[in-house]
């Protein structure tokens, strides 16, 4: 039987970016020396922490980036998370239409 693999898409400046949406696929996505980090440190942080880490850890899975998107990742990897917008934190409002 074949394993189906989800992805989330991330948008870079570059354009969107394809990365695994589970935690055993990110392991296996990220270079061989960060994958027993990455169970350590994922087994071990706090519930309320987890989308954070998650999001942390998925920047150090090899992607094409741009100058602007080195300095979001960063950020991103240093535990700076200002730049950073999840989906479910937008409001979708309706545009209004002309007159």
């Amino acid at each position: 039987m074949t394993e189906r693999v989800s992805y989330l898409t991330m948008y870079m400046t570059g354009g969107p970016v394809r990365v695994p949406a589970t935690i055993g696929a990110m392991r296996e996505a990220l270079p061989d020396g960060l994958r027993e980090r990455f169970i350590a440190e994922i087994e071990s942080a706090p519930a309320d922490q987890l989308q954070f880490t998650l999001v942390r850890w998925v920047m150090n899975i090899p992607t094409p980036h741009d100058a602007a998107e080195e300095e979001l990742l960063g950020r991103v990897r240093s535990g700076d998370f200002s730049p950073v917008t999840f989906a479910e934190d937008h409001e979708v409002r309706a545009v209004p239409g002309p007159g």
